[in-house]
């Protein structure tokens, strides 16, 4: 596992990052980005990331995650025309379930609008019923892990 000194929402404590740029209608009525939308872009940046580099089959492979917990924190607002850098790493890769953060950075800025995370717990696609972390997405993860210190 790779050790972050100081495991933060700064930008140097992700591991990989996605660039999402904003869309028109991601903003509300009050100019920024709708609190919901930023859920998107979690869901975006792990997704990716895991079809990109893990190999997951969306639509057909025997192994699904399902969103278990979530949680987000709004630091500052973004609006349309930013261009956000997700950044991704995993704090906790177990048996069946992963436990992914996120930050949501303005492009330039090191200091996030947002961070967060989200657990994938892997069921069967069929069954509904836990099963281990597929090895390839194991695989894909294992750079992103961090340990928090102390």
């Amino acid at each position: 596992m790779k050790t972050v000194a100081s495991v933060t929402g700064l930008r140097a404590g992700y591991r990989r990052f996605l660039a999402i740029p904003t869309r028109w209608m991601d903003n509300d009525n009050y100019g920024h980005v709708n609190n919901v939308t930023y859920y998107s872009y979690f869901d975006t940046a792990v997704n990716q990331h895991l079809i990109v580099d893990g190999g997951l089959d969306i639509t057909g492979g025997p192994a699904i995650g399902l969103v278990a917990e979530t949680m987000c924190r709004f630091r500052k607002p973004l609006s349309f025309p930013d261009t956000v850098d997700a950044g991704l790493r995993v704090v906790k890769i177990g048996t069946s379930s992963v436990r992914y953060e996120i930050g949501l950075f303005r492009q330039g800025d090191d200091e996030p609008a947002a961070t967060g995370y989200f657990v994938h717990v892997w069921v069967d696609r069929v069954t509904a019923r836990p099963v281990p972390v597929p090895p390839a997405i194991r695989a894909a993860l294992e750079p992103l892990v961090v340990q928090r210190p102390g």
